[in-house]
């Protein structure tokens, strides 16, 4: 009769669970914490992912004074200029990016759409306006950044939206009261009112199924989106905008004749506002 020796037999370790001490409460928080951490590096992954554009976009309409920015902006000095007819690309040195490129987009209607060529490259979108002019072409000017809303707003989902920003250029030329504050203060208000309102026709008309071709150009599209608020009613506002923030600022150059400040030896840089604006653009993370 054979003895089967205890050598010959194999013994298999019993695996314990680490969550077997613990209470239903602790695997109910530990699961939670997996799952919020899951998704926060689904979130990490996904902003990283996303391009951002390096450029400074100068769109607007024509005779607005995006030409004698751009001179200004990379030559520290305002070069004769007129409407321009074609795409102007300079770099510009701005403290403590480095240099960036900045690139100029005609205003004529029949050209004005090349900047959707330019705007997935663009950290910085600016829209010129001139504010001495914009009481008489008010829903021209609407109708050309409503061109620029749409486009912004339609931008893939892999790319941030560029930072936007509203230029009532030519400030200096605004005749204004004593009382009414600053020729800038004024351009800003006058601007983000007449362009408010003209875009609330814009999106009426859309709402009301008439569509923005009878408002604009000949051969418009009617189907342009971009001017979605969340205020009531969805007024357009652009505080309210749901393409992101949209900043106001009011600007001029100096072309020909010196400012009575300027002859008695105080520099004046009329573009301070947008060089301060591009700094904490270009340097925000």
């Amino acid at each position: 009769m054979g003895v089967e020796s205890s050598s010959d037999q194999t013994v298999t370790p019993e695996v314990v669970p680490f969550t077997n001490g613990l209470s239903p409460q602790s695997l109910l928080l530990l699961s939670l914490a997996l799952v919020v951490g899951f998704l926060i590096v689904i979130a990490l992954s996904r902003r990283k992912s996303k391009s951002r554009g390096t450029a400074l976009l100068l769109v607007g309409p024509s005779d607005a004074g995006k030409t004698a920015i751009l001179s200004t902006l990379a030559f520290t000095g305002t070069l004769p200029s007129h409407t321009s007819l074609q795409v102007n690309t300079s770099a510009m040195p701005l403290s403590p990016v480095g240099i960036i490129p900045v690139i100029d987009i005609p205003g004529h209607p029949r050209i004005r759409d090349q900047f959707q060529e330019h705007l997935v490259n663009a950290r910085a979108v600016a829209f010129v306006v001139d504010a001495s002019t914009i009481s008489r072409n008010g829903s021209t000017v609407a109708e050309h950044l409503h061109h620029v809303l749409h486009a912004i707003t339609s931008l893939p989902p892999s790319h941030l939206v560029p930072a936007l920003l509203i230029l009532a250029n030519k400030c200096d030329l605004m005749k204004t009261a004593s009382s009414s504050g600053s020729p800038t203060d004024v351009a800003i208000s006058r601007v983000r009112t007449i362009l408010e309102r003209e875009l609330e026709k814009r999106r009426e008309a859309q709402s009301s199924g008439m569509g923005v071709e009878g408002l604009g150009a000949e051969g418009e599209r009617s189907d342009m989106g971009g001017l979605d608020c969340s205020s009531p009613g969805g007024i357009f506002k652009f505080a309210d905008w749901e393409g992101g923030q949209v900043d106001f600022a009011g600007t001029w150059v100096n072309v020909g004749e010196l400012k009575d400040d300027e002859k008695e030896g105080v520099a004046i840089d009329g573009l301070a506002s947008l060089r301060s604006w591009l700094e904490a653009t270009f340097t925000m993370t």
